[in-house]
């Protein structure tokens, strides 16, 4: 599925690049042709960007010995905020309910409004004691612009 996203994303790009190419005309150093080569550049480095993050997370994960699936255990604030770089950030919210401390590694996965992935990370929110909540700040790799949301993608409690 995540896949149709980024090839739409391409799509789009490119047949946008051409729409506006054709309605405001082109210089001969600024071709149909060429505009939409680089729209569809641009796009496919954002979605081999996409891939390498979204890969990165997963080895992150399965890097955590030991670990439990705590995905209840995390809120992620679906408001994003955009940091002067441009990056996006989100509160990342974790409740321990074990009896013991704990920590957690967190997937984080920014969406556009359409729901199409858009970037991933992985934070980590260390030594969460017994019973306690603990807050810790997700951020894009990259600066995303529009509207973007955050949700929990997976998170391992050890």
């Amino acid at each position: 599925m995540q896949g149709h996203g980024i090839r739409g994303l391409i799509l789009t790009a490119a047949a946008a690049t051409a729409l506006a190419a054709s309605l405001t005309g082109c210089s001969d150093d600024n071709t149909p042709a060429s505009t939409v080569s680089k729209a569809a550049s641009a796009a496919s480095a954002a979605g081999e960007a996409l891939a390498s993050a979204t890969a990165e997370a997963g080895r992150k994960l399965d890097e955590v010995k030991n670990g439990v699936n705590a995905k209840g255990d995390v809120k992620v604030d679906p408001h994003v905020t955009t940091a002067s770089d441009g990056r996006a950030t989100a509160k990342v919210t974790v409740t321990n309910p074990a009896s013991s401390q704990k920590s957690y590694a967190v997937q984080v996965n920014f969406r556009d409004k359409s729901g199409n992935l858009l970037d991933t990370v992985v934070v980590t929110v260390s030594d969460v004691a017994a019973g306690a909540s603990k807050d810790a700040t997700a951020r894009s790799n990259r600066a995303l612009s529009g509207d973007v949301t955050a949700d929990v993608a997976r998170a391992v409690r050890h």
